[in-house]
């Protein structure tokens, strides 16, 4: 028997790498020529494995390749620096601390996390689908435009044949089957983040973020950047060369999932709630990679105020990222396509267009729609989050995401519709350390208990 492991073999890195490296400004030719001359594959399209074993000969080739894309200088390093203090210098507008740090109450909080299990769910059953099948599913379903959950019933059999649900999530995540929120690693993240500022305080490190994962997170419950992160750290790989080394997703979207204790624990302060993620970031992520988790922290810190409106809260956002980065080059676009576009399905295919040279599970397309949902349903739950999943790419992330914003914005999880939060059960399945089974008004307590502790006065 053949273990097929994803995510971290060289030879299904070093399509990615590749991709990357036109991505980020080097220059891979050469290096390419010799992959595909040796017969080397290209990166797995949507899964994290090709499904065949690679020969000795390749996997040893593709590692030394690997370490080659690695010395390769990069373009547009000066304009995408990942060091905070470079990134500040970049940022004309980078937020100034506030005098005074209004908190947000526990209803705020248990909407923000109800909110962010909400999208994640929505999600879920439509994950590493194209945009096509979303859209065909949902029309099936007589749930077009997207307005709730998914589901099978009614949806023609060779429908379901050609796009079939997401395998991990159907049996837990579709109309006729919720009960509860099952296990994602979109709310696993949260959770670790809760019990690392429980065991460090704010002033954690990233080498504390790497010893509360080897202590908590199973290796199994780990994708993309995190996983090779992981496994760099098991071979004693240090931080901050852990998002470096042999790891082409380090400017996908897993920095960006676990941001969001980061902002509802700096309430109106942006650039502590920005420095926070970029420490927990910088264990896996580089660049664009964190900046798109930064630009959360900060966008979710501004709404956490309980006084901003969606489109103040993005901008703020916006004011952390280095302007001349493609992911601010990204989130404008797509901001500006919100503001003057009716349709929303326009708005999704104008993206898509712009970004079809990026993965799936990229941070810059995945960010971008996330900033385009939020704006054109401005700000309200069930738009937000239903644009944000019918945008495809990364589903479940981006509903997560879209909702725990818009979910904090409403103030109180009486102000999300019964139909979603009542499936849940005010219950969380999770891998995470003692946390399985709790509820989402205990979740808001200890973040509210961290919050009130974590808040800077004068």
């Amino acid at each position: 028997m053949t273990l097929r492991l994803t995510w971290v073999q060289p030879e299904d890195l070093l399509g990615h790498e590749l991709a990357q490296a036109y991505q980020d400004g080097r220059a891979p030719e050469a290096i390419a020529a010799r992959w595909h001359a040796a017969g080397g594959p290209e990166a797995p399209p949507r899964a994290g494995t090709s499904p065949t074993p690679a020969s000795r000969y390749l996997r040893a080739l593709a590692g030394d390749l690997l370490d080659e894309l690695a010395e390769l200088p990069s373009g547009l390093a000066d304009a995408e620096p990942t060091d905070l203090g470079q990134i500040r210098a970049h940022c004309p507008d980078w937020p100034a601390r506030p005098g005074t740090a209004p908190a947000p109450t526990q209803a705020h909080l248990e909407a923000a996390w109800l909110g962010r299990a909400v999208g994640c769910l929505l999600g879920k059953p439509v994950e590493k689908l194209p945009l096509e099948g979303i859209r065909d599913l949902a029309r099936a379903g007589g749930n077009w435009p997207l307005r709730t959950w998914f589901t099978a019933r009614g949806v023609p059999d060779d429908l379901l044949r050609t796009h079939p649900w997401n395998r991990r999530s159907a049996p837990t995540s579709l109309a006729e089957n919720i009960d509860g929120m099952p296990e994602d690693d979109d709310l696993n993240y949260p959770l670790l983040n809760l019990l690392l500022l429980q065991r460090y305080g704010r002033d954690f490190t990233t080498a504390d973020v790497a010893r509360l994962w080897l202590d908590e997170l199973p290796a199994g419950r780990t994708f993309t950047a995190e996983r090779v992160a992981y496994r760099n750290l098991l071979t004693g790989i240090e931080p901050p060369h852990t998002a470096h080394h042999r790891n082409p997703f380090r400017e996908w979207i897993g920095a960006l999932i676990r941001a969001d204790v980061h902002g509802w624990t700096n309430p109106g302060d942006p650039a502590a709630a920005a420095a926070a993620a970029h420490r927990d970031a910088t264990l896996t992520h580089t660049a664009n990679g964190v900046y798109a988790a930064m630009f959360t922290a900060a966008t979710i810190a501004e709404a956490a105020t309980g006084h901003g409106d969606i489109h103040a809260c993005l901008r703020t956002g916006l004011t952390v990222v280095p302007p001349a980065s493609r992911l601010a080059e990204a989130i404008r676009h797509a901001v500006h396509l919100a503001r003057t576009t009716e349709d929303f399905d326009t708005v999704v295919d104008a993206l898509h267009t712009t970004h079809r040279a990026y993965h799936w599970v990229h941070a810059l397309p995945n960010t971008a729609l996330i900033a385009a949902a939020l704006t054109h349903a401005n700000g309200d739950f069930s738009g937000s989050i239903c644009r944000a999943v019918s945008g495809g790419w990364d589903t479940d992330s981006n509903g997560a995401t879209a909702g725990s914003v818009a979910g904090l914005l409403t103030g109180a999880p009486a102000a999300l519709p019964d139909h979603w939060t009542t499936p849940l059960k005010n219950r969380l399945a999770t891998s995470v350390a003692d946390f399985d089974g709790i509820g989402f008004d205990t979740l808001a307590q200890l973040t509210h208990q961290l919050t009130h502790r974590e808040t800077r006065h004068p």
